[in-house]
């Protein structure tokens, strides 16, 4: 995994972690700031053109989604207005990407559900009938919807791919009680998204949550169905035994496809009408899911006091 590329702003903050899209600081007092980039990645390598506003979607969304699931599960959102960050966060280029959170135990698998049978579940599923290693029934097309969503986690990878895991693999890593907490909260969750979704023009075809325990109860945290962790495919567009267009980084992932690079870095530049493209369908699948428009979520030329304060936690 590459993690160079364009960076968000340093701060007089102890780091802790820099992902391929987030940086993460320590605030203190039990607390971390988590700072969504612009960053972009395709093929486990981050590109060196950022895609405007990206951070900020990831941020919106999410928030939305922490507050429209809070009756499903905990979450560990404390507030996204900058106003509440420590003072060196107070800084007008982090409006609308930053996310002060509780500090977390995260457990060691990505909780992933799928509605539909799509990427590497439907490269095993063809080449030996299964999903994630268990039965899966017989004459499945590519997007086929599964009669009920499948609880399909996987590995967390420090670098290269994550692996897909059996439920009984995932038993392993975690333990019976946690396996099967995060099993019936991540479909919970899956459903209750994917319902939403739906009265709004979209499947879910699949999605990762990430949780964690925080004072003892179980929460998730990091990013909640976005374009990044989530599958979203227009309804009309889907057509079992074809893959329907994505709302996330698909055109920078297609234009990329069509050139001759061996998906490794350095990677190629990008032209302006791809990350353009690629800038709108992140908008527009944030737009069409919340019912909201971006430009009335905090920016750099938009205080934190313009908006409600949905994305303050009591």
């Amino acid at each position: 995994m590459s993690s160079s590329g364009p960076a968000t702003p340093e701060l007089d903050l102890p780091r802790v972690h820099s992902g391929k899209v987030r940086d993460l600081y320590d605030a203190g007092d039990g607390l971390l700031l988590m700072v969504a980039s612009d960053r972009i990645s395709a093929f486990d390598v981050v590109l060196a053109e950022p895609v405007p506003d990206k951070g900020r979607v990831l941020t919106a969304m999410s928030a939305f989604w922490f507050d429209h699931l809070a009756d499903v599960v905990g979450n560990h959102l404390v507030s996204t207005d900058l106003d509440d960050l420590p003072e060196p966060a107070r800084r007008s280029e982090l409006a609308g990407r930053v996310m002060l959170c509780r500090r977390a135990q995260m457990l060691p698998i990505e909780c992933v559900v799928r509605g539909y049978l799509s990427g590497s579940a439907w490269k095993e599923y063809r080449r030996q009938g299964t999903v994630h290693g268990e039965a899966a029934p017989g004459g499945l097309r590519e997007s086929d919807r599964f009669p009920e969503p499948r609880f399909t986690p996987s590995t967390k990878a420090d670098e290269g791919h994550d692996v897909n895991l059996s439920f009984a693999q995932a038993v392993d890593l975690v333990g019976r009680e946690a396996a099967e907490q995060a099993r019936a909260v991540s479909l919970e969750l899956y459903r209750r998204g994917a319902a939403w979704a739906a009265e709004r023009g979209f499947l879910v075809a699949d999605t990762k949550f990430e949780l964690g325990v925080v004072d003892g109860a179980l929460v998730v945290a990091d990013e909640v169905l976005t374009p990044d962790s989530s599958r979203f495919w227009p309804a009309e567009r889907w057509q079992p035994g074809s893959t329907p267009p994505s709302y996330d980084k698909e055109p920078l992932r297609q234009w990329l496809d069509g050139l001759d690079w061996d998906k490794s870095p350095p990677p190629p530049p990008l032209p302006p009408e791809v990350v353009a493209a690629t800038r709108a369908r992140y908008t527009e699948a944030y737009e069409r899911v919340t019912g909201r428009s971006l430009a009335e979520w905090p920016g750099p030329d938009r205080p934190a006091g313009d908006r409600p304060q949905e994305g303050r936690t009591p």
